[in-house]
């Protein structure tokens, strides 16, 4: 009979282990509830992270609801027996006028944490990722605005607008419903575009790629398109006539052709050096960055933490030259669809489509 009671007493506390556990891991997660001004009416969730991953889930209720691994326990205590007021991982929440700020890590990007939030259906999501971290929105009606530096943008199931820029990272859209009024834009350095949309949705497109190709499932009846190359120096020169004399294929004609040919070069060549500057002050930007990320490490003689300047912003590339560009309508053409990547594919699929 001792064996067995050995048993149930070893079951008991590996229960009893495993049930505190959970509460601890509990316990580490907190979920909150905000609720906008006017819940009658649509509101904005301001979101701006430093590190971390985030996901925006739509709800059917009328509170914000935020779940995070790194927000303070409200009475926690140190190993020295003293009150913790303020946590360095903590976020905020702001909320005035239906405009909700949420606020975590932008000033101390050695911190990351996961955040999953949800917020009412036709709530607007304006989201800026300072450092790194993936991003996915599912179910969101409003309108949407992702800037990203590094990771992954996912949105699922959309029916607002939306702007999406990454620097480096792969965006997939899976639009719901496409309206008029409300454009569709994403944008990446570094990284593929892949967008699905119902079968039926009538836009005009425009899909682009410095460094890949542009690919549809969509036949070429429903997505009526032409594709724009850019030409070599050799192809855009003009053409001796195989009819003409020597004499009459260097006339007036050829000459204006050559002065048009002339500018459009030069025009060319001020939008690379506007790029490569561009370029230049992103990396400056970035480098400014890491160095305040240094910064909010270094502690002042009195073991308060140095103030830290503002983080300068990145600096948008302009239009690229070059590459592949595909415009068209779909399905007749409407409201605009946009999908631009340096390097990467393009593709635009029908949203029943279940291929990855």
């Amino acid at each position: 009979m001792k064996p067995i009671r050995d048993l149930h007493v070893s079951l008991f506390l590996s229960a009893l282990l495993a049930l505190l556990s959970l509460c601890a891991a509990r316990a580490d997660e907190a979920t909150t509830q905000f609720k906008f001004s006017d819940p009658t009416k649509p509101g904005t969730l301001k979101i701006r992270i430093g590190r971390g991953d985030l996901v925006v889930r739509a709800g059917d209720g009328p509170a914000i609801t935020i779940q995070s691994d790194s927000a303070a326990p409200e009475h926690a205590v140190d190993s020295d027996g003293l009150r913790v007021l303020t946590a360095a991982s903590s976020y905020s929440f702001t909320e005035k006028d239906n405009v909700g700020t949420f606020d975590y890590g932008a000033e101390n990007p050695g911190k990351s944490g996961e955040f999953q939030i949800t917020v009412p259906r036709n709530t607007a999501i304006v989201v800026n990722n300072i450092w790194g971290g993936d991003i996915a929105c599912s179910g969101i009606g409003g309108d949407i605005d992702i800037r990203s530096l590094n990771g992954e943008v996912r949105l699922d199931e959309i029916s607002g607008g939306a702007l999406v820029e990454s620097t480096n990272g792969e965006i997939r859209a899976a639009i719901r419903e496409v309206h008029e009024g409300r454009p569709l834009s994403f944008t990446s350095v570094n990284g593929s575009v892949s967008i699905r949309v119902p079968a039926d949705s009538k836009a005009n497109v425009r899909l682009r790629t410095q460094n890949g190709e542009i690919k549809t499932d969509f036949d070429e009846k429903a997505l009526v398109t032409k594709v724009e190359l850019a030409r070599s120096h050799a192809d855009r020169r003009p053409h001796a006539s195989s009819g003409g004399s020597d004499v009459g294929d260097a006339g007036s004609g050829s000459v204006d052709e050559d002065a048009r040919e002339a500018r459009r070069e030069a025009a060319q060549a001020v939008l690379e050096a506007r790029r490569e500057a561009a370029q230049a002050a992103r990396e400056a930007a970035l480098a400014a960055r890491e160095g305040m990320r240094a910064a909010a490490d270094a502690m002042g003689e009195s073991g308060e933490r140095l103030p830290i300047p503002p983080i300068p912003p990145i600096p948008p590339l302009p239009s690229m030259t070059g590459g592949k560009t595909v415009t068209g309508t779909l399905n007749g053409g409407g409201p605009e669809i946009q999908a631009v990547t340096v390097n990467g594919d393009v593709i635009l699929r029908k949203a029943s489509d279940q291929r990855k």
